[in-house]
Parts: C-alpha cells; structure tokens; sequence
C-alpha cells in the first residue's frame, strides 16, 4: 500500500510538472509577441541600433518559443510502439534549434552594430524607447521568474533555454537604457553600436551554454556525480547487497534512466533476490524522482565482466 502511494505521489508529480511546462512555454510565445509589436513601435520611432538588437532577439525568442511549445508538447507525448523509450529527446532537440536561433541573431546584430559603428546616427524620440525599455523589462522579469520556478520543479532544457533568453533580455534592455542616456544625453553615438556589439557577444555566449546541455543530453552524457553517488548509497545501503557496479544513468530531458547491477548472496531464491532488487529501485526512485531503474541480479563473487568505469 505504501509502495502503491508513492508511486501516485510520483504520477501526481509528474502530471503537475507537464502542466507546467505546457504554461510556461505559451507564456513565453505570448510575452515574446507583446515585446515585438513594442519594440517595433520603439525602434520606429528612435531608430536605435541596440533597440532594434533587441527587436531582432525578441523576434528569435518567438520563434524558439515556438519551436519550444512544439517540441514539449512532443516530448510529453507517452511511450508507443516505435518510442518505447518515450520522446523526451524532443527537448534537447528544440534546444539545438534555440542555440541556432540565438546565435543567428547575435550575427546579424553584430553585422548591423558594425556599420552603424563606422556611420553613427542620432537617436530621436528617446522618452518612446525609455517608456518601451520599462514596459519590456517589466513583463520579461514576470516571465523569467515563472520560468524558473518551473525549470525549478520540473528540470526542463527547454523551459531553461527559454528562460534564458529572456534573463538575456533583461540585460539587454538594461544596456538599451544606457545606450540611450548616452546618446541622447552625453552625445556619445558610439555608444549605441558598442552597447549593441557588448549584447551580441553575450548572446552568442548564452548560445554556446545552450547548445552544450542540449548536445549533453542528446549524447546521453551521466547525471552529475552526486546523484551517482546517491545511487550507489541506496544500492549498497540495503542489507541484502554485497556490492554494486555498473551503474548507468542518462536524461532524456523529461525522463530519467538508471541502470545498474546489484551483487547478492548465490543462494538467495529468485523471489528474495528479485525482492531485494525491487526494494532497491523503490529507493533510487525516492532519490531520483521519476527515475525509471532497471536493476541487474548477480550472484555474488561470479567473474563477469564489467565496466573499467565505476
């Protein structure tokens, strides 16, 4: 019974969790559409280089958002026939597309600050980018904090890539104002261009971040040493296992696979050994949440092979 409740607590967790990322991606499609038509009105009426950069990375940010509500409504897609292993690669995926997105922005955004860097221009209407600056940076906090409180609950790579872009639009936004104080009223029209080219190299850094936890899970890299090792506590902590090896874990992005061997006593029966086992995966569970575990019985002090890692 208890065993059972748990697995419901799980179920239950689980079905939250994929609410919430069904949200926040549609957040995140409908505040990148608000910030555009602003931005538009914005860069129309100043003619700012570093607002129009941060036009062209809201116009990013919807598309990848786009790519994002796809790409989870995919991954949360249950296990069939073709996909036993369920489609949670779908995330990492759009987070490939969202490393592209973003660092084809930052290109263009770098080619138009260079040439407003050798032909300086005034900015005009400043007060319009100010109150739009504001307004932006006002809703995309909003967005960021849900975002992150969602990436906090469910561990999404695609919610954090999202999240992200729009941190990146906070500072962004930030070096906007200060282009436009500095132009408008310092005089200083470099500024904008130098701002602008400062916000690219970001993005391309942001971009660079991205693409590595994407490529990670998409080659299937380890969970961090700390749930390994947490792993190995569980396994070995039980009273019926002499030793564990082999151990393996992968993240597809919504889902969680350990793998593992336990090492017991040779003459324990079929029913202790496979009781012990499912005690063991109870225990990673609780450790790892949502984690599916396939335990390996062997009889202790049989030569096998095994794995030159731990």
């Amino acid at each position: 019974m208890r065993e059972a409740g748990i697995i419901r607590e799980i179920e239950q967790e689980r079905k939250s969790g994929d609410r919430l990322k069904r949200l926040a991606a549609a957040a995140s499609v409908s505040v990148a559409t608000v910030l555009i038509i602003a931005k538009t009105s914005a860069w129309l009426a100043t003619g700012s280089v570093s607002l129009m950069s941060t036009l062209i990375d809201s116009v990013l940010d919807l598309a990848a958002s786009l790519v994002n509500l796809v790409a989870i409504h995919q991954a949360l897609q249950p296990p069939d026939r073709e996909h036993r292993f369920g489609h949670g690669k779908a995330e990492p995926l759009a987070g490939l597309a969202q490393a592209a997105f973003i660092a084809g922005s930052a290109g263009f955004l770098l080619f138009h600050a260079g040439e407003r860097l050798i032909n300086p221009t005034p900015i005009s209407n400043s007060m319009i980018g100010y109150a739009v600056m504001a307004f932006s940076m006002a809703l995309t906090l909003a967005l960021v904090m849900f975002q992150r409180f969602v990436t906090r609950r469910t561990g999404s790579i695609a919610i954090r890539a999202d999240a992200l872009h729009y941190a990146v639009d906070l500072l962004t936004n930030t070096g906007v104002i200060l282009a436009l104080v500095l132009s408008t009223q310092f005089g200083w029209l470099v500024a904008d261009p130098l701002i602008a080219i400062a916000i690219a190299l970001f993005i391309l850094n942001g971009a660079r971040g991205i693409l590595k936890r994407s490529l990670d899970l998409l080659m299937d890299r380890e969970l961090p040493e700390t749930d390994r090792e947490r792993i190995r506590e569980v396994a070995k902590g039980h009273p019926g296992v002499i030793d564990v090896h082999d151990i393996r874990t992968r993240c597809t992005g919504t889902d969680t696979f350990v793998q593992l061997h336990l090492e017991m006593d040779p003459s324990l029966t079929l029913l202790d050994a496979h009781t012990i086992g499912d005690q063991v995966m109870r225990g990673v569970q609780q450790v790892i949440p949502g984690a599916e575990v396939l335990i390996h019985q062997d009889p202790h002090g049989i030569p096998e092979p095994k794995a030159f890692f731990r």
